[in-house]
């Protein structure tokens, strides 16, 4: 049968699918409605609760696909205007009761799948959630031969980890990241507003390099708060110490925070000395940096912020609050250090291969190196040996034995019953405790 004969077939079909599928969609609704309306939550067995909760979250993610390649279409009947809204985007924000800008977002997601058919068969299939379709679609319509990497990634790194690598392959793709980065400064904004519940609240779009400098400055203060709280016993989320560490640099510090290298502390609140330390790093790969632009997977980078032009690279190499790691620059991969934390150059040179924790999954990027040999055996540092953990999964490594499989880079992290623990793989028993020796690679 021709191709024109098989679509002329799908359109003479396409009213009775569509009312098969209307009435199997209601159906649906009127049986998900009587058990969302007869959920009780606290009725429900705690060996239960995780499993419901999952199969609810896969509804939602499939539900959220067909509502995804749906706009489009929605969009192009203009039924929308016959209710009265000016444009789609509105509409669907007043069925979903989402804001107009998550609409439009939506929308032009549904845009993009139609050209991306791979994209939108992981859409299809469930195995993309909005969000990551958004990010993937938007990455690949700039730089199509990233598609796949970006759904592979898909599965197995966090939303952040899975943004800033959308965000890396389509600056690669940019054939005038120059004129991306001055349309972004020409857009800059900041503006402070209050909420309803009489809250402040302060937003700011730029570009990554102009903001490098406060990145630095004010992590290094909000780390000064934060040691000041623990040492005078109090305990409140990380985000608190951000923002009086905010309003110390923008009105007169408490602290003289960034005018010497390590504020002192009143000796009664002083707590112990661990010297904080937060870099603005250029991760620029050698060959980028000569060539004068990206390709191929190359970096160019502010670590934590984003890509920049490889230009904007060469213009802040002369600041002293940044630092430059290449990919072919001092080999410290050998080096063995004597202190029980890294020394610069292993401290860099981690930053380069792990912007945050080592687990496959987890987008913290405050991290504390771990010895995979404890140090009080082996007695030296060696970046072999070591791998950024959050303090979260730290706690769980030192503690609860859990531990990270052999490897490179992120991986799974694992409990100590797991087949893939480095101490079953290496013979251990299971009860066994005992530290296992690092892998070299």
């Amino acid at each position: 049968m021709s191709t024109a004969g098989s679509t002329r077939e799908r359109e003479m079909d396409a009213p009775a699918n569509a009312a098969k599928l209307a009435s199997c969609l209601s159906g649906l609704r009127a049986v998900l409605a009587d058990l969302v309306e007869g959920l009780v939550p606290e009725l429900v067995p705690f060996a239960e609760a995780t499993s419901l909760w999952s199969q609810f979250a896969e509804i939602e993610r499939l539900a959220g696909s067909a509502r995804l390649l749906l706009a489009r279409r929605v969009s192009d009947s203009r039924q929308w205007s016959h209710a009265g809204f000016a444009n789609p985007a509105e509409w669907m924000a007043a069925q979903t009761g989402s804001s107009v800008g998550r609409a439009r977002a939506d929308l032009g997601t549904s845009e993009r799948l139609a050209l991306l058919p791979d994209v939108e068969d992981a859409v299809r299939s469930g195995g993309l959630s909005p969000e990551q379709a958004d990010l993937i679609s938007d990455a690949a319509a700039v730089n199509p031969e990233a598609a796949n990497e970006l759904l592979g990634a898909a599965g197995r790194e966090s939303h952040k980890n899975l943004k800033d690598r959308c965000g890396r392959r389509k600056a690669e793709a940019d054939a005038d990241p120059e004129a991306t980065r001055d349309r972004i400064h020409r857009a800059r904004r900041a503006r402070c507003w209050t909420d309803s519940e009489g809250a402040v609240n302060l937003s700011a779009r730029g570009t990554v390099d102009a903001f490098a400098d406060l990145r630095a400055r004010w992590e290094r203060a909000t780390e000064l708060r934060f040691r000041e709280a623990r040492s005078a016993g109090r305990r409140e989320p990380r985000e608190a110490y951000a923002f009086d560490a905010l309003v110390d640099l923008l009105g007169p510090p408490a602290q003289p925070i960034s005018s010497q290298p390590e504020a002192p502390l009143p000796e009664a609140r002083r707590p112990s000395r661990v010297a904080p330390k937060h870099l603005a790093l250029i991760r620029v790969d050698l060959s980028a940096l000569v060539r004068g632009e990206v390709r191929g997977g190359e970096l160019c980078e502010i670590t934590g912020l984003g890509p920049i032009p490889v230009a904007t690279a060469r213009e802040l190499l002369g600041e002293s609050i940044l630092q430059l790691v290449i990919t072919k620059g001092r080999d410290v991969a050998n080096v063995t250090h004597l202190g029980r934390g890294p020394n610069a150059a292993q401290k860099i040179a981690l930053l380069w291969t792990h912007t945050g924790c080592s687990v496959a999954g987890c987008s913290r990027t405050l991290t504390q190196d771990d010895h995979r040999t404890p140090f009080a055996v082996c007695r030296n540092t060696r970046l072999g040996n070591l791998d950024p953990l959050c303090p979260h999964h730290h706690r769980l490594k030192t503690h609860d034995g859990w531990a990270l499989v052999a490897g490179r880079g992120p991986r799974d992290f694992v409990p100590p019953d797991h087949p893939e623990h480095p101490w079953r793989s290496r013979g251990s028993p299971q009860t066994s405790l005992r530290p296992a020796p690092p892998d070299d690679g």
